[in-house]
Order: structure tokens, then sequence, then C-alpha cells
């Protein structure tokens, strides 16, 4: 694989299940190399398909997807030993201890070698917080805790793609900033990260690079700056005076007006066609009184609505 060359390609991708339910449309989705790629989509737009296809779980109907280099599902002995996968949830053995799941896992490679197996497992526990609790049965722990012992699985051998479906599902505050922080260490490492998350903020956080899709389709894909500055910035004023507020903004462009207790906040016309000091200087000219006014980035999530027309639940 060359260093141009993208962790994973698609082309025309389709799954089209019995009955003629198109869960994949043409997909051509492209990771670059080294990035933090966060996959996004509302319940039902055929993320989880798209993972199954990369993986080679499923064949899809048409098109092609390529994962480090090697056509998928045909190449999947040869590339799936390069990829760390968690996906849908880890399903440890419930009467082993979590070290012996790691160890199983390492075993049915046939590529590790047995010696160096119990420092290759003893790592992994140490990487993802679970030493103190490699010893109890996978039945007793968490979800918080499955989920850690799933990434660990994924890491027990160097990968060059770790593919990772709600990698946070479980965890508390602390254990999501640990996870947030090795995906930055494994990314800073070399290794293409590849997540879906129903969490827009755990999203922007971590990821470089972002695909959102929706029914099936591709909507849009690029860095996760190129995405949010899609969005026009909204502006936010503070003021007693919200009723004169909104009219002199709406009749300065300021469009999607809305009022919440003492804060207008409102769409900024194309920079091109106002300043926003102007409009802070119309405001005062007529009387308004300014107690706040500034400009607020757009979010990933206000992206996110803008192309789907959805809220947060982004987890299928």
């Amino acid at each position: 694989m060359t260093a141009e060359e993208p962790a994973i390609a698609t082309q025309a991708l389709t799954k089209r299940y019995r009955g003629g339910r198109l869960a994949v449309d043409r997909l051509d989705l492209l990771v670059p190399r080294g990035s933090v790629f966060g996959f996004l989509g509302p319940n039902g737009s055929g993320k989880t398909t798209t993972i199954r296809m990369l993986m080679g779980l499923i064949e899809p109907t048409s098109g092609v997807a390529r994962v480090l280099g090697e056509e998928m599902p045909r190449s999947g002995r040869r590339v799936l030993s390069r990829v760390g996968a968690l996906i849908e949830g880890p399903a440890p053995y419930g009467f082993l201890s979590g070290r012996d799941n790691l160890a199983r896992y390492d075993a049915a490679d046939p590529t590790a070698d047995p010696r160096t197996r119990a420092a290759r497992v003893a790592a992994a526990l140490d990487r993802v917080g679970l030493t103190a609790a490699a010893g109890k049965k996978a039945r007793a722990y968490s979800l918080g805790m499955k989920q850690r012992l799933g990434l660990a699985a994924a890491l027990l051998r160097p990968r060059e793609l770790l593919v990772l479906d709600e990698p946070t599902n479980g965890l508390d505050p602390q254990g999501m900033r640990e996870i947030r922080a090795l995906v930055r260490d494994l990314a800073a490492g070399g290794t293409t990260v590849f997540l879906s998350s129903h969490l827009l903020d755990e999203i922007e956080q971590v990821c470089t690079h972002v695909a959102v899709m929706a029914q099936g389709r591709l909507l849009v894909q690029g860095t996760v700056t190129e995405l949010a500055s899609s969005v026009r910035a909204r502006l936010g004023v503070t003021t007693p005076d919200t009723a004169d507020a909104v009219r002199i903004l709406k009749e300065h462009g300021v469009t999607d007006l809305a009022v919440r207790d003492d804060r207008v906040s409102g769409e900024l016309p194309p920079a091109a066609l106002v300043d926003p000091a102007d409009l802070n200087a119309a405001l005062v000219r007529a009387g308004v009184r300014v107690r706040a006014f500034g400009t607020e980035r757009a979010s990933l999530e206000d992206a996110f609505v803008a192309l789907t027309g959805e809220g947060f639940d982004v987890a299928g």
C-alpha cells in the first residue's frame, strides 16, 4: 500500500436486500490514510451495512470496496490480519476472564507468536485500563468494561486500520475521555481510525474527516472543518428589546430568527453582503439596548441537521 493510497475506498458500493430494500446506494467513500474518520448517519442510513461490507461480513450487491488497497471480501484473509475491529458491541465469553478472552482471541490469529502472547495480552489490557479487572469473569463486566475488552482485542497486534462502531458506548465520562485520547494516540502513531458514533461532539473532538449518510446515500464527505464551514455562522444578540432587535436584523438580511428569553439568534447572510459590525451599529442606532453581540461558529451538529433534517439519533 502506497502512502498516497487511501485506507478505504469504495466505488458505487451497493447493497440491496431481499424484497428490493436498498440499504446502501452507489456509495463512493474515500478514507485518507492516517486520518481519524467519523462516519455519521441517522437510523437506517446504511452505516452499519457499509461497515459489514468493508469487513467482508456480507457481500455487496454491486460495486467495489477496497480496504488497505485490497478488494473485499475476496482478499479478506490477507487484509483482516492488518485490521482491528470492534463492530456492533463486543461479545466476550462470559465464563472466561478478561485476560483469558484476549488469550483466546490472540490464539485464533495464525500469525501470532504464542511465546509472546502473555505480553501482548497484558499490554492490550493496560492500554484500555483493564489490568485490575483482568482476572474477573467477563460475565461480571459492565457494558463499559466489555467495550474496553473489545477494544483491547482489536489492539492485540499493531494495526494499519482500526474500525470502531460506537467505541465509547457504555463508558462513563472519564472512560470516554480515555478512549478519545487512545484514538488520538493511535492516529499519531500512523494508524487510520474509522469510527461511527452517535455522539456528534465526540466526532468533532477526535476526527479529522467525516462522512454523512442518509437513506443509503452519501450526502457529503471531507474534513470536519470543511463540513462545519459549509453551514453559515449564526449571530447571537442579548437584549431586553427582542422585538425591535428581530425587526432590525430581519431588515438587514438575517434569517431563521429565533427568540429565547432575552436572546435573539439568527443565520447571518454571506460575509460579502453584510459586516456584523454594521449590524451592531444598526441595532444601536435604532435604540436597541445591546448587552452582548457575537457570532457563533457553526458546529458539526449544525451541519448534520442542515444536511439530514434530523437531530441527534444517528446510531443506525
